[in-house]
């Protein structure tokens, strides 16, 4: 099943093809959109009114405040050191493992096919610029771009 019975989803969620999604765990906000070919996983919570576009996969640990904008192809991470297997030749598994958080806050805009590492803050009205590569916090109004993303300029964010 594409949504699975334990996602919490508000008012008017609006999935735009909803065969084609995978959610499980995971919370969505009021008014938000989700394309096709999502995936959001257990503990990921989304925001009210947010765009999620199509082939974006949002991990377990990111939490998106509202208002914000994802775009096609947004990846993001919640491992700083991952492996597929222990020390010892054994198939790692959660134990294993640090869950790293990501925090993106309100009204913040990620560009397609950008790659959010683990354990970073997208600030509150901050741009992250298409294909851009984000290793450190983005400050809130910053513009980011690159490889990896650097700060390009500042805007006003409103309160």
């Amino acid at each position: 099943m594409p949504v699975a019975k334990d996602v919490k989803l508000g008012r008017q969620v609006r999935i735009f093809h909803p065969e084609l999604i995978n959610l499980y765990g995971c919370s969505v906000g009021d008014e938000t959109g989700i394309g096709a070919f999502v995936e959001i996983q257990i503990g990921a919570t989304i925001g009210a009114r947010c765009k999620i576009s199509s082939h974006t996969f949002i991990c377990e640990g990111v939490s998106i405040d509202d208002e914000v904008f994802i775009g096609h192809g947004v990846m993001f991470t919640n491992d700083k050191y991952p492996r597929a297997t222990t020390t010892d030749g054994r198939p790692q598994a959660s134990s294993d493992w640090t869950l790293q958080r990501t925090h993106v806050a309100k009204g913040a805009s990620i560009g397609s096919n950008a790659t959010i590492l683990c354990g970073v803050t997208i600030g509150a009205g901050a741009t992250v610029g298409a294909g851009a590569v984000v290793t450190i916090d983005v400050p809130p109004g910053a513009t980011v771009a690159g490889v990896p993303a650097r700060i390009l300029s500042w805007s006003k964010v409103e309160s």
